[in-house]
């Protein structure tokens, strides 16, 4: 089986171009995905109030703990797909794809269970307010039973990025959002059902997209086609995947699990503070999208380069990628920060609401530069292999001294814009310890490979 014309080659070429056309879907797809949640909150917040609102944004980083873990799991697992498409081993790449979503399926739906189960427990560890804690519950439960369609698809897009392929998935992502707003209209606004309808809009609409995604693998004659009859768990390959995809889970998990501490601060401020700053991390995401999709991009380029041994070229594409988001980032944070009250304003038109969301917007905002370096080192140095390094230092650096300085800042002043400026720390230290970590280990091990390349 060989590689068909919707793959992408990126061990040849122009560096940027390719780095360009490789990411423009993945950034789009973010965009898509963030409309489609924040169309979620202004449906929401727009038809049902303030506290329904709030239910919501209580429960968001909950289901992120979840569905980041499988985020994580195919985006750690995606470097295993890269590296054997990169090296042109394509029976590999073939047998790690299917032990791949059926350690997605079972993982699924492990988890979805132990989440609706633990659902009110959870809610309590974020201290849910009492006069949001049943609808939160309702929109939490519901939301989980779709955790094992979040997993099926994330690993099977994380396959088609991993072979150069990142427009079908942006196509998936943009029918199943049409579809998601659509429900959302239906079921919030005139079926009346509630949170309720917004979590069956956001499950029906993931449902969707393992069906889309599904039927081009199945029907595909490409290296990654999807043959029922060979999903099985090969012990070679799950273990790789395991040493590659889980330490990446882990970190997406475990940083939620640090936001839920975080959301509990927030919470003790009221509802206000609840659905002002939800709609600030609604808006949020839209800065740091492009990190995320450029660290998703470098991954995919740096293993397939890694594969096919061109280290000088994987080098070349980190500063070229590094330069290209800092850019981006700067083009939309500076009309962000001007235009705050204005975006927020599009969620809720409380102003108790409003004044919390602005905040953390302006405090935020200027220091979107370390998450850039974070995404872009974390997800060079995962390209290269080093998932559990990237686990232990990120972890590091978004948990343990985020939440140092929480403590020690809270204890000292309990003010709301120690949990805004808690976000950016994270992101620097994380930054500084990963970066510390490639150049001392990454670069010193491959840069005399990449000058034996330019000669």
């Amino acid at each position: 089986m060989a590689a068909g014309k919707r793959t992408m080659d990126l061990t040849e070429g122009n560096i940027v171009r390719l780095l360009i056309v490789f990411a423009i879907p993945i950034i789009i797809g973010q965009i898509l995905q963030n409309l489609y949640n924040s169309f979620d909150a202004i449906i929401v917040g727009q038809n049902l109030g303030t506290e329904a609102l709030a239910a919501v944004s209580s429960s968001s980083d909950i289901s992120q703990l979840l569905v980041g873990f499988f985020t994580g799991l195919s985006t750690g697992s995606g470097v295993l797909f890269a590296r054997y498409y990169g090296a042109k081993d394509y029976e590999k790449l073939h047998t790690s794809i299917h032990t791949a979503l059926l350690l997605a399926v079972f993982i699924g739906v492990g988890m979805a269970a132990i989440g609706i189960i633990l659902a009110p427990f959870l809610l309590r560890i974020v201290k849910c307010p009492d006069d949001v804690f049943g609808s939160a519950l309702t929109y939490l439960r519901v939301y989980l039973v779709g955790i094992l369609f979040t997993a099926i698809y994330n690993v099977g897009a994380g396959v088609l990025r991993a072979v150069g392929d990142t427009r079908r998935p942006l196509y998936f992502l943009a029918i199943s959002s049409a579809f998601n707003i659509f429900l959302d209209l239906l079921l919030v606004k005139y079926v009346r059902m509630g949170v309720l309808g917004a979590a069956l809009a956001t499950v029906c609409s993931q449902l969707l997209s393992v069906c889309m995604l599904g039927a081009v693998m199945i029907r595909s004659n490409d290296v990654y086609k999807l043959v029922l009859k060979d999903l099985r768990i090969e012990k070679e390959y799950a273990a790789e995947v395991v040493e590659l995809g889980i330490p990446a889970a882990i970190q997406s998990s475990l940083t939620s699990i640090s936001n839920l501490f975080v959301q509990r601060y927030i919470n003790n401020f009221g509802k206000y503070a609840m659905a002002g700053i939800g709609a600030a991390k609604k808006i949020d995401k839209f800065v740091g999208l492009a990190g995320q999709s450029m660290g998703q991009a470098i991954t995919t380029f740096v293993s397939q380069n890694n594969g096919a041994k061109k280290y000088r070229r994987a080098f070349r594409g980190i500063y070229h990628c590094l330069a290209l988001n800092v850019a981006y980032s700067v083009i939309v944070a500076v009309p962000l920060y001007i235009f705050a009250d204005k975006f927020v304003s599009i969620f809720t038109h409380d102003p108790e609401a409003i004044f919390y969301g602005v905040e953390m917007m302006r405090t935020m905002l200027p220091l979107y530069s370390f998450q850039v370096l974070n995404q872009i080192y974390s997800g060079s140095t995962r390209g290269f292999g080093k998932s559990r390094a990237v686990m232990f230092l990120s972890l590091l650096g978004m948990i343990g001294c985020r939440q140092i300085f929480l403590a020690v800042s809270m204890h000292l002043n309990y003010d709301v814009h120690n949990i805004f400026i808690g976000y950016p720390i994270g992101w620097g230290f994380s930054a500084l310890f990963v970066a510390i970590y490639f150049y001392s280990v990454i670069y010193r091990k491959y840069h005399r490979r990449a000058e034996e390349d330019r000669s």
